[in-house]
């Protein structure tokens, strides 16, 4: 008999019976274990929604630089056991922050969405350089309104008149003007000549008796016409060739009427010291815009005016 055996022997013997004993027809009952005491289940805790959440969670403000800055409100949400919509966004537009180290921009003037107005360039000089626009012709004034002007210029001021029929052959003018004033300087008596004869005038005024005369007597205020439009002959002398007068494209000049009141006249002033120098330098820079110019030193017939036309000659101006 081995050991392991005799073992179970001796532990069947001292268990009450022998090893191979039979087990029980039936088992005890199980034993009922104490059953702990039940407690009253506690009250679930109420889901809280997004609207309540929205009111106890701070708001968080974030500044977005932008243009226009904008402001962005965003409400928290704590967590949730259910999924809950995103959170609401809430825009709005609030002034810029002040910035008082940052440079001034550049102004631009903005003249609708896209568009932008910048500063127009400086005029472009005239072609030529500097003696160009010394000598080119003036312009026509702009302070003179259109109304009551004749020969397409407003400084020009008079009205049209009827073809002027010819009494003797070689006179008479078919688009005469009687003029007031050119350039704003009066006549003092209406002058009927040619717009070419006109034309003249004006220019020789503003760009040659203003400039001339100057502030001296306060300045030019009218010019005094011994004759303009008369169909004879040339001095008045019987057989002579008919006049440029009888052609509407001559014009006398006696004096210059000063703003003072004073006049310097041909006959008194063409010798005097003051007056003289001027009136020789207003004769002297006609020549070109006429084609004729006679004055004191030319001959007996105009001691006391100068005369002007606008005669064509050949061999250009004629000018004594």
């Amino acid at each position: 008999m081995t050991l392991r055996f005799k073992g179970f022997v001796l532990l069947g013997a001292l268990l009450g019976g022998p090893l191979s004993a039979e087990a029980p027809d039936s088992s005890m009952p199980p034993e009922i274990r104490p059953v702990p005491a039940v407690e009253e289940a506690a009250t679930p805790a109420p889901v809280r929604r997004p609207a309540d959440l929205e009111a106890e969670v701070p708001v968080v403000e974030t500044t977005m630089r932008e243009t226009p800055p904008i402001t962005v409100v965003a409400a928290g949400l704590a967590r949730s056991p259910l999924p809950i919509p995103r959170p609401r966004v809430i825009v709005r537009r609030v002034a810029p922050p002040p910035e008082t180290s940052a440079p001034a921009p550049e102004p631009v003037v903005v003249a609708s969405a896209g568009a932008v107005v910048r500063p127009a360039p400086p005029p472009k000089r005239p072609k030529g350089g500097f003696l160009a626009a010394l000598f080119r012709a003036p312009d026509k004034p702009s302070k003179y309104p259109a109304a009551g002007s004749v020969c397409g210029d407003p400084a020009i001021r008079g009205q049209a008149l009827p073809p002027i029929p010819a009494k003797l052959r070689g006179c008479g003018q078919p688009n005469p003007v009687r003029i007031t004033s050119v350039d704003g300087v009066a006549l003092t008596t209406p002058a009927t000549v040619s717009c070419e004869t006109a034309s003249a005038l004006r220019r020789w005024v503003s760009g040659v008796v203003k400039p001339v005369v100057g502030r001296h007597g306060g300045g030019v205020a009218g010019l005094k016409v011994a004759a303009s439009y008369s169909c004879r002959t040339r001095n008045n002398v019987p057989g002579a060739k008919i006049s440029e007068h009888g052609r509407g494209k001559a014009i006398d000049i006696s004096a210059i009427i000063l703003k003072n009141g004073s006049a310097m006249t041909v006959l008194h002033g063409w010798r005097d010291k003051v007056q003289g120098p001027i009136l020789q330098k207003i004769h002297a820079a006609a020549c070109g815009t006429f084609g004729t110019v006679l004055g004191p030193r030319s001959d007996r017939y105009h001691q006391d005016h100068l005369h002007l036309d606008v005669a064509a000659h050949g061999y250009g101006p004629y000018c004594r």
